[in-house]
């Protein structure tokens, strides 16, 4: 393989990647305003549930092995 092909391999991918960026439609800001709410409300209730299923089991085995 020439230099040449390596090249116009990098260029042409390298335009490939902006013409896909043009293509993105990136939200307004109130829709990322709540899209970011889910995300932070989900990952707290998740988190909480698994704090308590971290504790049961924790107190659980505490009781099977004392």
């Amino acid at each position: 393989m020439s230099e040449k092909d390596t090249t116009v391999k990098k260029t042409s991918w390298w335009q490939g990647v902006k013409a896909e960026f043009k293509k993105i439609i990136w939200p307004d800001k109130s829709t990322l305003t709540k899209e970011t709410g889910a995300v932070v409300v989900v990952t707290v209730i998740l988190s909480v549930i698994i704090m308590l299923i971290d504790f049961v089991v924790k107190h659980g085995l505490d009781l099977i092995i004392k």
